[in-house]
């Protein structure tokens, strides 16, 4: 027999969260935050039902046949998602949003980075996030574009 190569998957696990939050940046004026995010400025806020999918990426282990144990994945994902974010006010109850406005992208990468503090080195391959089933971000990961 053999040796086979080595087979790389993507494994995918989702969660939903419920949270509010107000689109509001400390940068701009009352009237341009409400120009700009309209009536996602409200003052006291709106809420959705985020579901996020979590994709990891590796090589199929020949012994157990996976390429993360979806138990362990289940765990980091309570720990950097459903933890810091189920049932909160993300400017109010998550520290990292007093600074950072509550968009679904900076949301993406606000749990791309709690992950990446959890899971094995270069295993995260992809954060989804869907604020609605209209809006969704994608985050891998990078910082920036170059111009």
């Amino acid at each position: 027999m053999s040796p086979r190569s080595a087979r790389l998957a993507r494994l995918s696990r989702s969660v939903t969260f419920s949270a509010c939050h107000r689109l509001h940046s400390k940068s701009l004026s009352d009237e341009e935050n409400l120009k700009l995010f309209g009536k996602c400025n409200n003052p006291n806020g709106h809420g959705h039902n985020y579901k996020v999918i979590v994709t990891v990426r590796g090589e199929i282990d020949p012994v157990s046949g996976m390429v993360m144990n979806l138990t362990d994945l289940k765990e980091y994902m309570q720990a950097a998602i459903m933890e810091p974010l189920d049932h909160k006010n993300l400017d109010k109850d998550v520290p990292y949003f007093s600074e950072v406005v509550s968009t679904t992208e900076n949301v993406a990468v606000f749990i791309w980075d709690n992950l990446q503090r959890l899971l094995p080195p270069g295993i995260l391959y992809k954060v989804e996030v869907q604020e609605t089933e209209q809006n969704v971000v994608v985050y891998k990961g990078e910082e920036t574009i170059v111009k």
